[in-house]
C-alpha cells in the first residue's frame, strides 16, 4: 500500500498547516454561528421571562445569560485570532528586515 505523503500532490498544503481561508459564500453561516445562536438563545430566554411566573423569571435570566456567554465566548476567540494574524505580520516584518535591511512599507 503506497504512502499517502507520497502520493499527495504537490499544491497541497502540508500536513499540520492551517486551512484555507473561508469563502464569501461561507460567511453567512460564520455569521448564523457567531451571532445567530447567541441572539436566538438571548430571544428565547426573554420569551421565557415574559410569558412565565416568578420561578420562569429566574430561568430565563439564566438562559439570557448563557446566550451572552455564547456571545462574550465567540468574541474572545475572534480576539485571539486577531492578536495571532498580528504577531504574524509582525514576524513577517523582522525577517523581511533581516533580509534587505530595512523595514518593509505598508
Amino acid at each position: 500500500m503506497p504512502d499517502a505523503r507520497l502520493s499527495a500532490s504537490p499544491d497541497a498544503p502540508p500536513p499540520g498547516s492551517p486551512p484555507e481561508p473561508t469563502p464569501k459564500r461561507a460567511a453567512w453561516l460564520l455569521d448564523a454561528v457567531r451571532y445567530g445562536i447567541p441572539s436566538i438563545v438571548v430571544f428565547g430566554g426573554i420569551v421565557v421571562m415574559a410569558f412565565g411566573d416568578e420561578n420562569h423569571l429566574e430561568g430565563g435570566a439564566g438562559i439570557v445569560s448563557a446566550g451572552l456567554a455564547i456571545f462574550f465566548v465567540n468574541w474572545l476567540f475572534r480576539t485571539g485570532v486577531d492578536g495571532d494574524r498580528e504577531r504574524d505580520a509582525e514576524e513577517a516584518a523582522r525577517e523581511y528586515f533581516d533580509r534587505h535591511g530595512r523595514w518593509p512599507n505598508g
